[in-house]
Order: C-alpha cells, then structure tokens, then sequence
C-alpha cells in the first residue's frame, strides 16, 4: 500500500472534490431591476444656444411621480399639461441640459413630446419597448415595436 492513504490506486488522479453547496439548495439567480432606459429623439430639443439635443435617459416612474403633477395648477387648470410635467420628472438627462424640468419638456417640437408620450408608456407598462409576437399566418415568431396612446389614455 505505500504511500497510498486515500485508497486510490497510485498514479491515478485524485477524485474531484464535492460540490460547496448541493444543488437542491442552491440560491435562485436574482435578475437585476432595469429602472433606465436609453432613448434618442426624432427632432430634438433645440436650447437657448441653438444646441440640439437628441439622446437621453429616462427612469421608471413611481406612483407619487404620478400624484404630485395632480396638485399642479397647470394640470389642474388644463388636463393635457399632466404629460409636460410628468416627463420633466422622469427624464434624467437630455444631451448636455443641465437641469431637465418641465419647461424643457413643454419647449421641445410637439413630435419628440408624442415620441416622449410613448416611450413613456411603453417603459413603464412593459419594462421594455419590444415585445415578442407570432405571425399567425406563418407562425414564425419576431418582435415588433409597442407603440400605444398618449399618457392617461388606455
């Protein structure tokens, strides 16, 4: 038996070692949130310098984003304002802006504002702006972009 004390045969490798943790008991892989989202305007805000900015980022909303535009006097006094000031609370940055709000939003081309409208709606009723669909003529499956109506409408 010489110097073999594990009872395998000598030149042979040696087993692998087990596991840490066993299967069963393994953690389930958490997925991280994504609470941003990337998005590039058809127009472009043009600032007081003639700057142009196109690219920005906009976060999920939360409920009191959603609440606090209600005590607005603007969208007390004319309903459609609530997209204006809503969108200047959950666009974090625009280009190179310094400071995004509101007056941001209600300055920009009525085209980047429907396109604002949109995104803003697919992100946070989805998560996402694409979704997965099947021909139902072909069934060969692709995605599509979701498009869908302006803010408050359903």
């Amino acid at each position: 038996m010489g110097g073999n004390n594990g009872g395998t045969p000598a030149g042979a490798p040696p087993p692998p070692p087990a596991p840490a943790v066993a299967p069963a008991e393994a953690q389930p892989v958490r997925q991280q949130l994504r609470t941003e989202f990337a998005f590039e305007l058809p127009r472009g805000y043009v600032d007081d310098m003639g700057t142009v900015h196109r690219e920005g980022v906009m976060r999920l909303a939360t409920a009191r984003d959603e609440l606090i535009p209600l005590r607005d006097m603007r969208v007390q006094e004319n309903p459609a304002y609530l997209s204006v000031v809503l969108l200047g609370r959950v666009i974090t940055q625009l280009g190179t802006v310094a400071h995004m709000h509101d007056g941001v939003v209600e300055n920009m081309f009525a085209s980047d504002l429907a396109f604002l409208q949109d995104f803003y709606r697919q992100v946070n009723a989805e998560g996402h702006t694409r979704a997965g669909v099947t021909c139902p003529h072909c069934e060969q499956p692709f995605e599509v972009e979701l498009g869908g109506s302006r803010l408050g409408e359903s």
